[in-house]
């Protein structure tokens, strides 16, 4: 049996430990190796071949969505498979607009990704319904979309850090950026979604899902007294994908 090369890109070790032992419990004979960075994975992807990347969507430095487009024009037919701790609402469309092959969060049960990993290696694609639904509205009219998905990567990336609660600062340390440059993505995101402050930034992203609140003891935040936005996770709905056998197939042989 051929050998099935994975490479799990994730700026937590914890997290790539976990998912590696998740993959390697699998009886398939398989090569899991990791990443820390989005630039350890490029180097990796153009260093030698691999099946398969998983792909972790919030990176120091080079963001996940980046790291996805540069690691497609590295090598178009690299199948990517990201693996995020943010909503579905928030980043899977984007994502597999970008070349992804499928978006799973990190809230997923073991077998879960073991299903996936064995889809987008048949080379399908591996998608909730509601994902499907979402990628179905954007083949629809321009008026049918959200001002939100009219954001670049970037602005929605701040956007949602700010919804979280984040500040200017803390944002610009996440992503290693000046506080200049992140401000600038604010304004511009402001502009682009008709508001004029943090408050409305939390607002509209409660209104659109891209945050969630709850309820907790001495919550603080912009709207004092209010419930503190959390982001939100994955809530159950069934995926969509092809081959769910419980084991990863060997290598396919052939163009």
């Amino acid at each position: 049996m051929a050998v099935i090369s994975i490479l799990i890109c994730d700026d937590h070790p914890v997290v790539r430990r976990g998912l590696k032992e998740i993959l390697e419990a699998d009886h398939s004979a398989k090569c899991v190796e990791e990443a820390s960075s989005a630039q350890e994975a490029l180097d990796a992807v153009r260093q030698r071949h691999w099946d398969l990347v998983l792909l972790d969507i919030s990176l120091p430095g080079k963001s996940g969505l980046e790291a996805l487009k540069e690691l497609k024009r590295a090598r178009p037919r690299l199948p990517i498979l990201v693996v995020s701790m943010h909503s579905e609402e928030q980043y899977a469309v984007r994502a597999l607009k970008a070349g992804a092959a499928g978006y799973l969060s990190k809230k997923m049960a073991p077998e879960e990704l073991v299903n996936a990993v064995n889809s987008v290696l048949r080379g399908r694609r591996y998608v909730t319904e509601r994902v499907a639904d979402r990628l179905i509205r954007e083949l629809g009219s321009p008026s049918e979309r959200h001002a939100h998905e009219n954001l670049s990567d970037r602005e929605h990336e701040v956007t949602c850090l700010i919804a979280e609660g984040k500040s200017v600062q803390d944002i610009a340390d996440e992503l290693m950026l000046s506080v200049k440059t992140v401000s600038t993505y604010r304004l511009r995101s402001l502009v682009k979604l008709g508001l004029k402050s943090n408050a409305g930034i939390i607002r509209y992203a409660l209104e659109h899902r891209l945050v969630h609140s709850e309820a907790m003891p001495g919550a603080t935040g912009v709207n004092r007294g209010r419930a503190t936005p959390k982001v939100v996770g994955r809530q159950g709905p069934t995926a969509r994908h092809f081959g769910s056998a419980s084991k990863l197939p060997g290598r396919r042989k052939g163009p």
